[in-house]
C-alpha cells in the first residue's frame, strides 16, 4: 500500500509537528560540531611555561600530538592520571617477567637463563603485588592466561635468545635538530656495535598488523605513518645520536608479541629503517616540537573516534570550534 491508500483505508489522525528556530539551530550546530575541531580555553601561561621549558620529547608524546593535540595536552601538559586497569597491569607483569629473565641470566655468572618456573614466578609475583587493580575473576583469568602464554613463549624462544643484551635501557641527553629527546627501551640486542632494538608488546598481533596498520610507513591512507613504525624510527634516531655510546648503530627494531596470534603462533615484526624514514620522522619531531613551543595544543583533531575531542564536546568544555580540513602530513 502507498501512504495515500493507507490513509484512506484507516482513520488516521495527522499531527503536524513544528520545530522552533532555536531547535533547528541546535540541530545544525550538533551536525557541525560532530565534525569540527573543539578549541579549549588557554590555561595560565605561568603554569604552562615551566612545563614547556623542561619538556623532553619521547615517542609517546610525539605519537600523542600527531594523533590529536588535545591528547598531548591532557596526557603531557595537564597529565591526567590514566589509571591502572586489567590490561595495563597484565602487560606490566609480562614486561617484568621478561626483564627479570635476562637480568638473572646476566647475573648467573655463566649466561644461563633461569628455569621456566622462576620465569613464571616473576610474572605471578608482579601480578599479586598489583592485585588491587583486578576483580577476582579478572585476576584468576589473567593468572591462568599469563601462565599459559609465558610457558609456551619460554619453550619457543629460550634456545634462540641473543645473550649479549642490555635491558630496560634509558637513553637521555640526546639533542637532534635542537630538540631534546629521551626514551626507555625494553631490550638492546648487540652484534658488535650493531643493535637490534626489541620492544615487547602484549596485545593482538593480527589487529596491529592488518587493522590498525601500525607498522606502515607513510602512505596515501596513513600520511603520518603508523605508531609502531614511528616508534622504530624514533629509537634509531635516539640511539644513533646518543653521545654516551657514539659507536652504536641501530640497524633494526623488532616488536616481540608475547601473546600468540590467532593460529597460536608467536610473532615478531622486524623493521629495517631507511634514510628516508629517518628524514620523515626527524621532520615530524621538529615540526611537532615547534608547535608545542608555540602552545598549539588547545585545538583538537576533530576526528569522530577521538576520545579527547569527544570528551571536550560531551562535557561542553569547548570555547569554540574550528572547521575540519584535510589532514596534511607533518
Amino acid at each position: 500500500m502507498f501512504i495515500a491508500e493507507i490513509k484512506d483505508a484507516f482513520a488516521l489522525t495527522t499531527n503536524n509537528i513544528e520545530i522552533t528556530d532555536e531547535q533547528q539551530t541546535d540541530f545544525a550546530l550538533l551536525q557541525f560540531t560532530n565534525n569540527a575541531k573543539p578549541q579549549l580555553d588557554k590555561i595560565e601561561e605561568e603554569f604552562v611555561t615551566p612545563l614547556i621549558e623542561k619538556f623532553v620529547m619521547n615517542v609517546t608524546a610525539l605519537n600523542n600530538y600527531l594523533k590529536c593535540p588535545l591528547q598531548f595536552y591532557y596526557n603531557n601538559i595537564v597529565r591526567v592520571p590514566s589509571g591502572r586497569n586489567e590490561a595495563t597491569e597484565f602487560g606490566s607483569a609480562v614486561h617484568h617477567a621478561l626483564d627479570q629473565l635476562f637480568k638473572k641470566m646476566q647475573a648467573s655468572g655463566n649466561n644461563t637463563f633461569p628455569a621456566k618456573e622462576i620465569f613464571i614466578q616473576d610474572f605471578e609475583w608482579y601480578l599479586n603485588r598489583h592485585r588491587e587493580n583486578f576483580t577476582k575473576e579478572q585476576f584468576a583469568r589473567r593468572l591462568e592466561y599469563g601462565n599459559e602464554i609465558l610457558s609456551n613463549y619460554y619453550d619457543y624462544y629460550i634456545a634462540q635468545f641473543n645473550k649479549i643484551v642490555s635491558v630496560e635501557r634509558s637513553i637521555r641527553g640526546v639533542i637532534v635538530d635542537g630538540v631534546p629527546l629521551k626514551g626507555k627501551l625494553d631490550k638492546l640486542e648487540f652484534d658488535g656495535n650493531n643493535i637490534n632494538v626489541v620492544d615487547y608488546k602484549t596485545g593482538n598481533y593480527d589487529k596491529a598488523k592488518k587493522d590498525k596498520r601500525t607498522f606502515d610507513a607513510p602512505n596515501e591512507k596513513m600520511p603520518l605513518g603508523g605508531d609502531y613504525w614511528r616508534q622504530a624510527v624514533f629509537y634509531k634516531i635516539l640511539l644513533d645520536n646518543n653521545t654516551t655510546n657514539p659507536n652504536w648503530n641501530a640497524v633494526s627494531a623488532e616488536f616481540d608479541f608475547i601473546e600468540p596470534d590467532e593460529k597460536k603462533v608467536y610473532r615478531k615484526e622486524k623493521l629495517i629503517i631507511s634514510p628516508a624514514d629517518i628524514s620523515t620522522v626527524k621532520e615530524q619531531i621538529k615540526n611537532t616540537w615547534q608547535k608545542i613551543q608555540a602552545r598549539e595544543f588547545y585545538t583538537g583533531c576533530g576526528k569522530e573516534d577521538c576520545k579527547w575531542c569527544s570528551f571536550v564536546k560531551t562535557n561542553e568544555l569547548a570555547v569554540g570550534f574550528e572547521e575540519e580540513e584535510n589532514i596534511e602530513p607533518i
